[in-house]
């Protein structure tokens, strides 16, 4: 990496710098925070108005972090409160990356929202590299906790680690997720009095604050003519009472959207609820207009693409004005950290903090003078909690006189302000003893003391209840069967998990409403009852039902799952669950790399092969097929590929035991030598790498690899047609036993051998704490010496877990987890045919 000082020809000033990442002069607030960060001082709060250039804290972060390398973070996880269509963070961290290229620095990866970095593995394929990670709540929160949503159980330990060690979280908009924000500060804590291994750092960043003393605008800000510009942005605020809000408001809000029909400008509208929403475009679009809506309930697909439709487009910053007008009519989700700015804002009343994100989203950036904001308010509140915050809003809006821009908002009572944000949840208290259970990874099955995380994420609210998660998978109809007992389900319920861990649910797959309204909509389905159903739980625990079954079950088992429905089941029209609709489609392989390229694809029998992709798994759909059945007719098998840089299970070609063993060892020594660590833990990494796969040195394990050459042949990978291989044996059991007669070994300081120990045990993901019964066994050891291993892997979990942390350890092990999957998606060397 090119020196700071080497790379800037200009005179080496942050404004200097800043203006050469993001084209134009910081912020006072901006240079302030910076010289903060270079300090190794972090604000536990950032309180910004809207519109002045909040996601510049990536920048910000990104050059302090270039100037000193070992004392900033090198991981900036952004987290906002939920995915959106076009978020300015992610075009942020674009940015930064290409302007990374173009100066020689040190490039970071990025994983974000939206798009074709949407939750990549590139953050986390090199741990020594400076990395930005964008993630919602749901997402950050629950990997944070041990619990990562589709990452298997596996992956989860290293989730946990990279975003909780050498971190710096930014959670935006934390006003809207103060149980989230509480949870962040109490694993800061926690982090402290452990003494982690490494630093994890949480700043709130928020333009309607809940109170917290904040870092915010200097004399300095106030007096630049930018800032002065978008924070007294002319937003002319006209109240208008209806009496009865559940009748009128819909035909209201169309009847103020219309005042501008001959304007050609950009409409926004906001509703509190989906059914209002519904109408409201509804009646637009019957009166020829141009709309378009955005909800929370709409699948990820959909909501990608939604940043490509013209009508839209009009509402992004510096869009070219049409000769039309158009409207976005919206529900919450359009509220927060979607980049958009109208020209006229309608809407019904909502709590103050919800009424100050509406206001950011027109004339954010001040170049209008005409901006009217309508704003339709019941005449009587009933004594319910949210509608006498709503009530307090009316009170505090009355108080503004017309003027609703930034500076006006900032100038009311503190006090009066926070008792008219939206009723805060129940906190659920976290401990470490919750920490410890969440922390038991390799244990799937249920655990008393070991209960789901979204509570703890969004805390408990009448006002936000429980949500359920859809999507269509065709294996749900393709491997549908009937069990003749328990047993059978219970085997198959497995199977269609690790199908799900090789072929993971990704964001633009799924779409999620309150559980009840998912509830309602399934049984208006036309799909027969006996329609094939999946449910993945908060653990990626699968139950296979059906959907007459589902629908007669407990109404509030969905709590917080996932349904996965075949696609012939229908409930999708414009990517919202609609249960009159009889159409669905699988839209699992419509997930691209960076250069447009699939990150993954499914084909039937002797379909071409997709290029640049490996086999992950051959799924034989009729098992039980006569063997004289001719097979031209229909279908049977299923390939299932994955691009070959994303590190996968299995290679087109084998590869040998020695190689794989010198590219971990290669990768792990690259790794270390660019993280501030000591050299005695550098060298307990490489040492284990060297170690990590002794135990694939048995002929049992060579004969399922269908290796028949060994000895003389050793594999590490089979590149067998087929995939993933069924291994009772557990080869780094094995490695266990073996490395421990190593006489290197033996000359290692005690509290480095329980360190190999423990790294060779957990890089596939056992060993958290234990070796599940069945796995604990080595066909060349003696049974007592496997027992005596099997019984010290816990205790030296829990040892080393008090020595490092929870997070500290998940991130030592997943530096050479890391390794390994760096040399199985980048062998140096194959067998070629011929030589096995």
């Amino acid at each position: 990496m090119r020196k700071l000082h080497e790379v800037f020809a200009m005179p080496d000033s942050f404004s200097d710098r800043f203006k050469q990442l993001q084209g134009n002069n910081p912020f006072p607030w901006q240079t302030a925070l910076f010289d903060k960060f270079v300090q190794d001082e972090f604000p536990q709060s950032c309180s910004i108005p809207t519109g002045l250039g909040k996601t510049a804290v990536l920048a910000i972060w990104f050059l302090a972090w270039l100037e000193k390398p070992d004392l900033i973070p090198r991981r900036l996880v952004y987290v906002v409160n939920r995915r959106t269509v076009v978020d300015q963070t992610t075009t942020e961290a674009e940015n930064i990356q290409k302007m990374a290229q173009t100066m020689g620095v040190e490039v970071p990866a990025i994983s974000t929202l939206r798009g074709q970095l949407a939750d990549n593995r590139e953050w986390s394929a090199d741990p020594s590299k400076p990395a930005i990670i964008c993630g919602t709540v749901d997402m950050i929160g629950s990997r944070l906790l041990f619990s990562g949503y589709g990452v298997g159980f596996k992956g989860k330990p290293l989730h946990a680690g990279f975003l909780g060690q050498d971190v710096l979280l930014v959670h935006d908009e934390a006003h809207l997720e103060p149980a989230f924000q509480d949870l962040l500060a109490d694993i800061e804590k926690e982090q402290k009095r452990c003494k982690e291994f490494r630093k994890f750092r949480v700043m709130e960043l928020t333009a309607t604050s809940r109170g917290t003393q904040a870092f915010s605008l200097s004399d300095a800000d106030r007096e630049d003519l930018r800032i002065d510009k978008r924070i007294n942005a002319p937003k002319a605020i006209v109240l208008h009472p209806i009496d009865d809000e559940r009748k009128a408001l819909a035909d209201k809000l169309v009847e103020l959207a219309l005042v501008h029909r001959e304007s050609q400008r950009a409409i926004l509208l906001f509703a509190r609820s989906v059914e209002a929403v519904t109408t409201v475009v509804a009646e637009l679009r019957k009166a020829k207009q141009e709309v378009q809506q955005l909800t929370g309930t709409l699948r990820g697909l959909e909501r990608d693409q939604l940043a490509d439709d013209p009508i839209f487009r009009r509402f992004l910053p510096k869009a070219d004005p049409g000769d039309e007008t158009v409207y976005l009519v919206c529900t919450s989700a359009g509220e927060v950290g979607v980049n958009i700015s109208a020209d006229h804002l309608a809407c019904d009343l909502s709590t103050f903090d919800s009424m100050a994100q509406r206001f950011g989203r027109v004339n954010r950036f001040g170049d209008r003078n005409d901006t009217r904001v309508d704003i339709v308010h019941p005449t009587k509140f009933d004594e319910e909690e949210i509608n006498a915050r709503r009530s307090k809003t009316l009170g505090l809006l009355m108080l503004l006189e017309g003027n609703g821009s930034p500076a006006a908002l900032a100038k009311l009572p503190e006090d009066q302000r926070l008792a008219a944000f939206a009723p805060p949840p129940t906190i659920l208290p976290v401990s470490d003893i919750l920490f410890d259970a969440w922390a038991l990874t390799t244990i799937k099955e249920k655990l008393p003391g070991r209960p789901p995380v979204e509570p703890y994420l969004h805390g408990i609210s009448v006002y936000d209840p429980p949500q359920t998660t859809v999507a269509w998978r065709e294996e749900v109809w393709e491997l549908r069967q009937e069990f003749e007992d328990d047993r059978e389900r219970k085997l198959f319920q497995k199977y269609a998990a690790e199908l799900l861990e090789d072929y993971p649910l990704k964001a633009h797959e799924t779409l999620a409403d309150r559980s009840d309204r998912v509830l309602n909509a399934l049984k208006k389905l036309e799909a027969k009852p006996e329609t094939p159903v999946w449910i993945v739980d908060n653990q990626d625990a699968v139950t296979v039902t059906t959907l007459g079954e589902l629908i007669d079950g407990n109404k509030d088992a969905l709590n917080y799952m996932t349904v996965l429905l075949p696609p012939i089941a229908g409930g999708l029209e414009k990517g919202l669950l609609i249960s009159s609709s009889k159409n669905a489609n699988d839209v699992a392989d419509q997930w691209f790399s960076e250069n447009g390229q699939p990150r993954r694809a499914r084909i039937w029998d002797d379909d071409d092969k997709p290029s640049q992709m490996r086999l992950v798994r051959t799924i034989d759909t009729k098992p039980h097929a006569d063997p004289g059945a001719d097979e031209s007719v229909g279908k049977r098998y299923w390939h299932w590929f994955e691009i070959a840089n994303e590190g996968g299970k299995s290679c087109n070609l084998p590869v040998t035991w020695e190689v794989h063993v010198g590219d971990v060892v290669k990768q792990a020594t690259a790794i270390v030598a660019n993280l501030p660590m000591e050299q005695p833990l550098k060298d307990a990494l490489i040492f284990a790498a060297r170690f990590h796969d002794h135990g694939k040195r048995r002929k049992q394990f060579q004969t399922v690899l269908g290796n028949y050459n060994f000895p003389a042949v050793v594999l590490a990978k089979s590149g067998k047609k087929g995939g993933r291989i069924a291994e009772n044996y557990r080869h780094e059991f094995g490695s266990l036993l073996d490395v421990q007669n190593q006489a290197e070994f033996k000359n290692l300081a005690p509290e480095y051998q329980e360190l190999v120990l423990h790294l060779i045990a957990t890089h596939h993901g056992r060993a958290r704490p234990h070796f599940p019964e069945g796995e604990d066994f080595d066909p060349e050891h003696l049974r007592q010496d496997a027992d005596n291993l099997a019984v010290s892997t816990p205790r030296r979990f829990a040892l080393l877990q008090r020595k490092y942390g929870r997070w500290g350890l998940a991130y030592i092990e997943s530096l050479l987890r890391a390794a390994d999957w760096a040399a199985s998606a980048n062998p140096s060397a194959f067998v070629k045919e011929g030589e096995q």
